[in-house]
């Protein structure tokens, strides 16, 4: 790609909240790519991530898929784990204080987190530091110098703040320390470019770029993401709310699940999800809005580049021929998994044992929804015990094979 087919590329997905902004960072990236390519070294681009949870989901991949567009282009890319900023917890998108980890939790969840980051980074082209390494070594001399650089007010104007301040919950004070060492951060890895989500939006343009040109380098580019909707197509992607697409599944449920997102929700995912380029994803929106395309397909396509990306090409093609087979042609996958059974248990027994549900409620509940079916007939009764060999659906998705 040329420079400015790399701008477009890497402006894909971002959100500024402000187009004059959003538009001086595009032309901040343009000049910085100019100057790079004159000194004939490649962009140091960045992401952090703290490591507070072990159980990651696709919204959490989109800064990794970012990372990865840039390696692509031949830039220098750094993953940045936040052992020692999650000692805080990042506090930009809560409006409770989160809990502090010990260093035995986080050196756990750093590790899911790495694993999983090389199911789409390169990792032989991946540079992997902890913010430890500079943060830890930092005198309370100069935790004031770069204090110096902020007052309290843009700290209690920040949303979360504010709406703690305003309910008379508690602000604490190393709360605010979280925006200043991830400034440091940039400036410890003289950072080109810096990338974070919406919630980042202060302390990567404010509090990272203050901080370098307070330190006499130039300030990282911000490139600044769209947040991932879940799979209802309208809030924030979270396991909390049920909405999410787990990273830890098989091929074909992560397809099924991409499938199940709402039409209107699939520019948002092509472009914070997948490896395709501005040009590829006008295409296919295009031809779904002219009729050229059915958005059904446009949405098999979305599914297959997202599980490919994951488990590769093969696996993205069986999972879509079972989901072909599954929904399209309603027939039963040839390979499913198989329980035997003693002609005592109940159909909520049988649910329960196989994974199929988290606990009798959830189980009750698919039966009254008639989601659970056993040789096609619907099963209206959780206490009906199942004492013959058949196929035990629930959902759209999940068979089970009973055998006596």
């Amino acid at each position: 790609m040329n420079i400015d087919q790399q701008v477009e590329y890497f402006m894909q997905g971002t959100e500024y909240g402000d187009d004059k902004l959003k538009q001086n960072m595009a032309d901040e990236l343009r000049a910085r790519l100019i100057s790079c390519q004159k000194e004939g070294r490649p962009l140091r681009v960045y992401c952090g991530f703290d490591p507070r949870k072990a159980d990651l989901h696709l919204g959490h991949t989109v800064p990794m898929r970012k990372l990865r567009q840039f390696q692509e282009q031949g830039h220098e890319v750094t993953f940045l784990i936040g052992n020692y900023t999650s000692l805080i917890g990042d506090p930009s998108d809560k409006d409770v204080l989160r809990p502090q980890l010990t260093q035995e939790e986080v050196a756990i969840n750093a590790q899911t987190y790495a694993d999983q980051a090389f199911r789409i980074l390169d990792q032989e082209k991946t540079k992997i530091r902890y913010n430890a390494e500079w943060l830890s070594k930092l005198t309370f001399e100069q935790l004031i110098k770069l204090a110096s650089n902020f007052t309290i007010q843009q700290f209690l104007t920040r949303e979360n703040f504010k709406l703690r301040w305003d309910k008379g919950d508690a602000v604490y004070l190393h709360e605010t320390f979280y925006s200043i060492m991830q400034g440091f951060d940039a400036y410890a890895l003289q950072a080109d470019v810096q990338i974070g989500g919406t919630d980042q939006l202060f302390n990567i343009m404010t509090a990272a770029r203050k901080i370098m040109t307070s330190l006499g380098v130039q300030p990282n580019i911000a490139i600044i993401l769209g947040i991932l909707p879940g799979t209802d197509g309208v809030v924030k992607m979270s396991k909390s709310l049920g909405n999410h697409i787990p990273i830890n599944t098989d091929a074909a449920d992560m397809y099924g699940k991409v499938m199940s997102i709402p039409d209107l929700a699939m520019g948002q995912f092509f472009r914070l999800t997948t490896r395709l380029t501005p040009p590829e994803i006008a295409s296919i929106e295009n031809g779904v809005k002219d009729g050229s395309v059915h958005p059904r397909d446009a949405k098999m396509r979305l599914a297959r580049e997202i599980v490919g990306a994951f488990y590769g090409d093969e696996q993205a093609a069986s999972a879509q021929q079972l989901f072909i087979d599954t929904f399209q042609k309603g027939s039963i996958p040839d390979e499913i998994p198989s329980m035997k059974i003693d002609g005592l248990q109940t159909v909520v027994d049988l649910m329960l044992a196989a994974g199929l549900a988290h606990g009798k409620t959830e189980a009750r509940r698919l039966i009254e929804q008639k989601g659970v079916k056993f040789e096609g007939v619907v099963v209206t009764d959780g206490l009906q015990v199942m004492d013959s060999n058949g196929v035990l659906q629930v959902g759209k998705r999940h068979f089970l094979r009973l055998e006596k």
